[in-house]
């Protein structure tokens, strides 16, 4: 480390240093006029667009804000942090730091305003080695004294195309604090908006998709300020600006799914004219270079010619040490809230492979903070009641492919899956895809096929964070990613399956048992599964087996599932929670131990999400077995 400050005093050789700006929207795709949408009113981004150079192959790591962020300000990805969930509290080693140290360290001023969530439990310690400033009213022209003579690196995080305003917030207050913002010329008609295919065409549809466009309208209105205030303090000479957005768009089927819609993100770069030898061509140009995140760290430290640490995983793709662009980009989708997951994708310029560790569960599972969305609500209520298109269903429907290839080219929706194409090229393409995640998993010791609760037990016993425990080769992901394999997989013996149940060895049988809530269960396979909910084996497996009996109306499973809510470690009650509500109706004897916990939990002060997404689930759960629940929602 100590080498590494030494580097930084000597970067650049006393060449004048740029100001560093990046403008961050909230879960916006592409949804830009300078992007081709001619539904989208976005004049001061467009101008920003003529004068900067516009990425057309952008991606996120990560299509939820917080794992995306871990990568944001470390540039490693949150996979191999072990921040792939939202949220997650998981430490990260010490010897990763928030890159924008490294910033200040070179005689940088930073500040962020000032949205942070790095989704670990080191955040205090991030938030305090990046920042001079990190508040809402952080900004370049707060500089005083000595710092007026450093140069800048200055994040302004727009929270107005955030899911919350975009359809989550009851239309009133919408309209009130974000529509009210906009002249009424630039108001969108609902009636114009323009309808996705995995869409049902309705007016609340519309009405939604207009209400996302409105605030995107406003974040442009926003952006065009921090712009002219660049320039009335005559400083956009000697500013680098970067706009993008942390993910795709906070509308259902964007946001938390592993597809374009929810990974593809504009990025716009202006390089003023002192500083043009570093884009990488005219302003105002494109360029289909493809980027991740992760690449964004190392790209900052190469534009300012600083080193860069080993540990980052991206490719800088602008500046002294810019690389030869990258053939793929890498994504993961995982936790969310409540609502358990586990999805990885490899995209290149032309293809998209996705894989579905569990491809029994709806793209559309039930999540307490999204089905405050009408539009949600509305979606669901067709699918119920089987009033959806075959197109919309890929979404909305029961289940989803275990695997799915695209045709980003000629199905920019990603409806088309060629999965089972016999064409040779598409059948190329998934193999080598398919292996290229594959190799990807196991290089960036990928933390997703491990429980929580199995991750905090070995990092308690080994007092390490789970980066320290892959790469010391405390656990090792081989064999859970083989034995995910077997979720879904056609092939997939039920035999096979339960003679998992019987090895010493947790993670085969947690991914045996949830490959068998992919099947048709036998009555002989009840007794394994008791077997499994036997007091020797860790919580996450007794669980995932009661879920199981349970569905199949054993009582022994909805007992231990009862029993389970009063447990004291929160990551436990969340599991148990998250089966209670996902087996419906039949979860009706468990209404007293329910209220009880979602009271409990919903008291908690102890400081963490688990807590607030254990009431999620309970409160929804409730709900749907028709309970009345005091003091319901946020």
């Amino acid at each position: 480390m100590l080498l590494f400050v030494s580097l930084l005093s000597t970067w650049l050789s006393g060449a004048e240093r740029p100001n560093i700006l990046w403008i961050t929207a909230e879960d916006m795709s592409p949804a830009l006029g300078c992007y081709g949408d001619s539904y989208a009113s976005t004049p001061n981004i467009d101008k920003l667009s003529k004068e900067s150079i516009r990425y057309t192959h952008a991606f996120a790591t990560n299509p939820v804000c917080s794992p995306s962020r871990s990568c944001l300000i470390t540039g490693v990805y949150a996979t191999t942090l072990g921040t792939q969930h939202l949220r997650a509290d998981f430490p990260i080693p010490d010897f990763i730091k928030a890159w924008p140290s490294f910033l200040r360290v070179a005689g940088y001023y930073t500040t962020n305003n000032v949205k942070t969530d790095y989704n670990t439990g080191s955040a205090k310690r991030l938030i305090e080695e990046s920042w001079n400033v990190n508040s809402d009213q952080a900004h370049w022209r707060n500089r005083k004294g000595q710092d007026l003579k450093k140069p800048f690196f200055c994040v302004f995080n727009d929270m107005t195309s955030h899911q919350s305003r975009t359809m989550v917030w009851p239309y009133e207050k919408f309209q009130k604090e974000v529509q009210s913002q906009l002249p009424a010329k630039r108001i969108h008609s609902p009636v114009k908006a323009p309808v996705p295919p995995y869409y049902p065409d309705t007016p609340i549809v519309r009405k939604t998709i207009a209400r996302f466009y409105d605030c995107v309208s406003v974040m442009d209105q926003n952006t065009g300020k921090l712009l002219r205030q660049l320039e009335e303090d005559g400083l956009a000479e000697d500013t680098i600006v970067f706009f993008y957005s942390d993910h795709g768009s906070g509308l259902p089927r964007h946001k938390r799914l592993t597809l374009d819609s929810g990974l593809r993100v504009p990025l716009l770069i202006r390089f003023p004219e002192k500083y043009k030898h570093l884009a990488p061509a005219k302003a105002g140009s494109t360029t289909d270079r493809l980027v991740s995140f992760v690449d964004f760290p190392p790209t900052v430290l190469s534009l300012l010619n600083l080193p860069i640490p080993n540990y980052m995983q991206g490719r800088p793709f602008l500046g002294s040490k810019k690389t030869t662009p990258r053939t793929h980009i890498y994504a993961a989708r995982d936790r969310v809230d409540e609502a358990y997951d586990l999805t990885r994708a490899v995209r290149d310029h032309r293809y998209l492979y996705v894989r579905n560790y569990l491809p029994h569960i709806s793209y559309n599972q039930p999540s307490f903070y999204s089905d405050l969305g009408e539009i949600r609500g509305e979606i669901t209520n067709l699918e119920r009641n089987k009033k959806l298109k075959p197109a919309q269903l890929l979404y909305a429907g029961p289940t989803r492919p275990r695997e799915a290839l695209y045709d980003t080219l000629k199905d920019p929706y990603n409806q088309n899956n060629l999965i089972l194409s016999k064409e040779s090229t598409h059948q190329k393409a998934r193999k080598l895809l398919s292996m290229k995640l594959l190799s990807w998993m196991k290089e960036t010791r990928d933390q997703g096929f491990y429980p929580e609760e199995y991750v905090w037990e070995k990092s308690a016993q080994h007092n390490a964070s789970p980066y320290e425990l892959a790469r010391d080769n405390h656990i090792t992901n081989s064999s859970p990613i083989k034995a995910a394999d077997l979720v879904g997989h056609p092939d997939a013996n039920l035999d096979d399956l339960l003679g998992l149940l019987g090895k010493d060895d947790p993670l085969q049988q947690y991914w045996a048992l949830l490959a068998l809530g992919g099947t048709n269960l036998c009555e002989s396979c009840y007794d394994d599964l008791r077997y499994t909910m036997g007091d020797e084996h860790p919580n996450y497996i007794r669980t995932e087996a009661a879920k199981l009996l349970a569905e199949n109306d054993q009582p022994e499973g909805l007992a231990l599932l009862r029993k389970t809510l009063g447990h004291n470690d929160p990551d436990t009650v969340l599991r148990a929670a998250r089966a209670l509500e996902l087996i419906g109706l039949k979860a009706r004897p468990a209404i007293t131990d329910m209220h009880i916990a979602r009271d409990q939990w919903k008291a908690d002060k102890s400081g963490g999400s688990i807590p607030m997404f254990i009431w999620f689930s309970l409160e929804k759960a409730l709900a749907r077995l028709g309970e009345n629940v005091e003091n319901a929602g946020l």
